[in-house]
């Protein structure tokens, strides 16, 4: 493979052949990309028939998909595909998924809130750079490496052309989904409609710790944010910062009962139709 592939050239790669855009290569298009590294690579000739091109592929997927189709789910994804194509140091988008493993939403919206600076609802390209250039910054310090002004530009364009879908030169809160890693809706374990009484309490205490980070027995600023975007996930799966924002008003003006900015454990209890002992 060419080492020599750069993350705007590699980008470029991924878009021809991620058709529909969801992170992944699969079926049709996974046929396609190897066609396509048959004949970049010299391994097909003119002399060669379409069976034993076909053949080729087949054999190329094969030995390809054997060693890093990490996931074992016949799909290639992006990151394994990036594993193959870059160099460590041209590896962005590896570097944050690696780095930024997230466990739970209200990292993931303290984070959102921290490059959102303007609670706009959306990351624009400017405050994408700022906070981009920092992190990258520090992702390279902790591999001990060094990282040329013009490098982190071209970095930073390529976050923003690979995520930004509609190419308005804004983020929206799927976007940065795609960039970090962040594990399922935590909410999805639980089904409390189908759970008694002392059912739902055991896992709303559960719940509670999960998105009390702060352990303070009050949720508030990303802990609220946190839990407001995985509730609204559960109805409707892509949602905005506009949409999250109006539902964290309505979900303040109903549960934060002594209008102190946040949400007290027996306030979401009874939000949700509980009574703690």
């Amino acid at each position: 493979m060419d080492r020599s592939l750069d993350a705007a050239a590699f980008l470029q790669i991924w878009q021809h052949f991620d058709v529909d855009d969801n992170g992944y290569i699969d079926g049709k298009q996974l046929d396609a990309f190897f066609r396509h590294m048959l004949e970049k690579f010299g391994m097909k000739t003119e002399e060669m028939t379409e069976e034993m091109t076909e053949d080729g592929v087949r054999g190329l997927r094969d030995r390809f998909m054997s060693a890093f189709d990490t996931a074992a789910d016949r799909r290639l994804q992006i990151q394994e595909l990036a594993t193959v194509m870059l160099p460590e140091e041209e590896n962005f988008l590896l570097l944050f998924r690696r780095e930024t493993p997230l466990d739970n939403s209200v990292e993931f919206m303290r984070i959102w809130r921290s490059y959102d600076s303007d609670s706009s609802g959306y990351i624009s390209a400017t405050e994408l750079k700022v906070s981009l250039q920092g992190f990258l910054q520090d992702l390279f310090l902790q591999h001990r490496k060094s990282i040329t002004p013009e490098k982190l530009e071209v970095y930073t364009d390529a976050m923003m052309k690979m995520f930004d879908k509609n190419r308005d030169g804004r983020l929206d809160l799927n976007d940065l989904a795609r960039i970090l890693a962040l594990k399922e809706n935590f909410l999805l374990k639980f089904k409390m409609e189908a759970c008694s009484q002392e059912d739902r309490k055991r896992d709303f205490e559960k719940i509670f710790a999960h998105y009390d980070v702060s352990k303070t027995g009050e949720l508030e600023g990303p802990e609220v944010d946190g839990f407001v975007k995985d509730m609204m996930e559960l109805v409707k799966p892509s949602i905005t910062g506009t949409d999250l924002d109006k539902f964290r008003k309505s979900l303040m003006g109903h549960c934060d009962i002594n209008g102190d900015g946040k949400i007290q454990k027996n306030e979401l209890a009874l939000c949700l139709g509980l009574k703690l002992s």
